[in-house]
C-alpha cells in the first residue's frame, strides 16, 4: 500500500474541504452586505435629493450668490415668468393655448419656456415666448435624482438667477418625473405655481415632499374634476392666477422653409398623383401604445387600391424599422419619411394631409394642431380608468373630427389600464375597424371640400 494513503490525506486537505463547504454561505453573506449598503446607500441619495434638502441647498446657494428671493409678486407687477414644460411631444403641443393665453394675459412681460431637447425644434418659432431655454432632464444610475438636482441648480445659476423670476408656472398636472419642481424652485421664481402633490394616489408617492418647493400648489379644491382633458388642466393653472381664458385651440409655428420642405417632399412621384393625401405614424412613446406596424400597412393598402390615396410615412428618429414594415405591408408606392424630417417639417406634411392615422403620439397631436382629422389607434380599453394616462379622456385628439379605435376589453393579465411592456391589448383593434374609421372621416372631407378622388391635388 503507497506510503500516501497509510498516512493519511495529505496536508491542507481538511482546509480545502471547510473552505469549499463554507463557500455558498460566505458568498451569499456577501452578496447580503452589499445590498444592504446598496440600499443604504439608495436611501442616503433619496434623502439629500428630496425636495426638503433641495430647498436647503438651493436657499444657502442662492445667499451665496448674495442673492435674495423677492416677495410674491402680484400679477399685476409680474415682469417676468418661466414656464417649465420637460414632458413629451404630445404635452408641448398640448400647451400651446396655454401659452397664447398666458401672453394675452400679461403681454408686457418677459415669457421664458424651459422644455426638452427633442421639443425645441418644435416649440423655437413660438411667438409668445421670448425665450427658449432646454434642459436634459434625462439620467440614469441609483444617482440619477442627485445628478438632476445639481443639474437644476446650474441652469438656475447660469441663466436665470440674472432674470429675477418673478412667476414660475409648471401646467404638468400628473406625476412630475422631470424634476421640474425642483428646477422651479431653484431659479429663485418668487412664485411658484404647479399642482399639487395631492392631487392623485401616484403623485402622493412618487413626488412626496413637493409641495413644500411651491407657492401655491393646486388642484386640491373639492371643485377639482377629476378627469380632464390635459388642455384645460393646462389652462386651469392661468384660471386659478385670474388670468382670463378665451380661446382653447391648439397651435404650431411654422415658417416657409418648413412649408417649402412639404411642398416638394409631396411633389415626389410617390405622392403626386390626384387623390386624398393620407398620413400614417406607426410609431408611439411607449412599445404597449404601438399597434402592429404591418396593420397600419395593410390598412393604407387598402386605401390607396380603394379610395387611390396617397400615402405618406411619419416618424421619429429611432422608428425606422416601424416605417419600413408599413411600407412591406403595403408593397411599395408610399413616401416613406419616418426619421427624415424635423418636428416642424413634420407639422407642415401634416397640414397638407386629409387624414391622419397612428397611435397615442406626438405627431398625432401635431395633426390635430394643425387641423388634420384624426384616426387614433389607442391601448387604452373601453371601461378603462378614466383618470389614466393613456385615457382618451386626458389625451385625445383635441378640436379636430376624429374617430378613437381601442380594443373593447383588456387582454389577460391586464384590467383597468394595459400594463404590458409591449403592444398587447391594442392588437384587439383590427384592420377593418381603423379602415372604417379612416373612410368615414375622408366621405366627410369629400362633403366638406366639395371635391373628390379624381380631381386634382386630392379631395
Amino acid at each position: 500500500m503507497p506510503d500516501a494513503l497509510l498516512n493519511g490525506p495529505p496536508r491542507g486537505f481538511g482546509l480545502a474541504k471547510a473552505l469549499r463547504l463554507a463557500w455558498p454561505a460566505a458568498r451569499s453573506a456577501a452578496g447580503l452586505v452589499r445590498r444592504r449598503a446598496g440600499a443604504l446607500q439608495t436611501r442616503a441619495v433619496r434623502a439629500v435629493a428630496s425636495p426638503r434638502t433641495a430647498a436647503a441647498i438651493g436657499g444657502l446657494a442662492y445667499a451665496l450668490a448674495r442673492r435674495t428671493r423677492i416677495p410674491g409678486a402680484i400679477l399685476p407687477d409680474v415682469r417676468s415668468v418661466l414656464v417649465i414644460r420637460l414632458d413629451q411631444i404630445g404635452d408641448v403641443v398640448l400647451t400651446s393655448p396655454f401659452l397664447r393665453e398666458l401672453r394675452n394675459g400679461l403681454p408686457q412681460a418677459w415669457i421664458g419656456l424651459v422644455t426638452n431637447p427633442v421639443a425645441h425644434n418644435l416649440v423655437e418659432l413660438c411667438p409668445y415666448v421670448d425665450e427658449v431655454i432646454t434642459y436634459d432632464y434625462r439620467a440614469k444610475g441609483r444617482f440619477a435624482d442627485l445628478i438632476l438636482h445639481v443639474r437644476a441648480l446650474r441652469l438656475a445659476r447660469s441663466r436665470l438667477w440674472g432674470r429675477r423670476v418673478d412667476l414660475a408656472l409648471l401646467p404638468r398636472w400628473d406625476v412630475d418625473s422631470y424634476h421640474g419642481a425642483f428646477l422651479a424652485y431653484f431659479s429663485g421664481a418668487a412664485r411658484r405655481v404647479a399642482y399639487s402633490e395631492a392631487v392623485t394616489p401616484g403623485k402622493r408617492v412618487a413626488n412626496r415632499g413637493m409641495d413644500r418647493l411651491l407657492t401655491d400648489p393646486i388642484g386640491t379644491e373639492p371643485s377639482a374634476p377629476a378627469v380632464r382633458h390635459e388642455v384645460l388642466r393646462n389652462l386651469d393653472v392661468l384660471c386659478s392666477l385670474g388670468l382670463p381664458v378665451v380661446d382653447d385651440r391648439l397651435e404650431v409655428w411654422l415658417d416657409d422653409h418648413d412649408r417649402e420642405v412639404a411642398r416638394a417632399l409631396l411633389a415626389l412621384p410617390k405622392v403626386s398623383s390626384p387623390g386624398p393625401l393620407v398620413a400614417v405614424a406607426p410609431g408611439a412613446g411607449s412599445p404597449r401604445r404601438v399597434w402592429p406596424p404591418n396593420r397600419f400597412g395593410a390598412v393604407a393598402k387598402r386605401l390607396r387600391d380603394a379610395y387611390a390615396a396617397r400615402v405618406v410615412l411619419l416618424g421619429g428618429p429611432g422608428e425606422e424599422s416601424l416605417g419600413e414594415q408599413a411600407e412591406a405591408e403595403c408593397g411599395g408606392g408610399v413616401l416613406n419619411l419616418v426619421g427624415k424630417t424635423s418636428l416642424r417639417q413634420c407639422a407642415a406634411v401634416l397640414e397638407r394631409c386629409h387624414l391622419f392615422i397612428g397611435n397615442d403620439s406626438g405627431p398625432m397631436h401635431i395633426a390635430a394642431a394643425v387641423g388634420t382629422p384624426v384616426v387614433e389607434v389607442l391601448c387604452h380599453p373601453l371601461g378603462g380608468a378614466q383618470e389614466h394616462p393613456n385615457s382618451p379622456l386626458r389625451f385625445g385628439p383635441w378640436g379636430v373630427p376624429h374617430r378613437i379605435m381601442r380594443p373593447c376589453a383588456s387582454a389577460p393579465s391586464c384590467n383597468a389600464a394595459c400594463t404590458a411592456g409591449e403592444a398587447h391589448c391594442i392588437r384587439g383593434v383590427t384592420v377593418e375597424e381603423v379602415e372604417a374609421a379612416a373612410v368615414a372621416l375622408l366621405e366627410k372631407a369629400v362633403g366638406a371640400s366639395g371635391r373628390h378622388a379624381g380631381s386634382q391635388g386630392g379631395w
